[in-house]
């Protein structure tokens, strides 16, 4: 009888980690596609600010609107960036960010 339970146990945790496996897999391949989407947005973030910027498009409404929602999918970025940070690619992401705060001083 403990034979047949101590069998049943192994292929159960068998099963599980298989499991558990097929799920990291997913989990990394959504953090990686969502990492992407994240810098995605910043760098669109960074041109629609230096577009705005430029003499020819200052003060135009529709470009502000784009800008102002622009920011706010970025803030909603940001919530799952804290999520999935682990793949998020540090140095593109720090040449974004050196991007966006230079166009903020011009």
């Amino acid at each position: 009888m403990i034979y047949i339970i101590l069998s049943a146990s192994v292929l159960v945790n068998i099963l599980l980690g298989w499991y558990i496996a097929k799920i990291l897999k997913k989990f990394l391949f959504v953090s990686q596609n969502l990492s992407d989407l994240y810098l995605t947005t910043k760098a669109f973030q960074v041109f629609v600010k230096s577009l705005y910027s430029m003499d020819s498009y200052n003060g135009e409404p529709m470009i502000q609107e784009l800008v102002h929602r622009i920011r706010e999918v970025g803030e909603e970025m940001e919530l799952f960036r804290d999520i999935f940070e682990y793949t998020l690619d540090d140095e593109m992401e720090e040449e974004l960010v050196a991007a966006e705060e230079t166009e903020e001083i011009h």
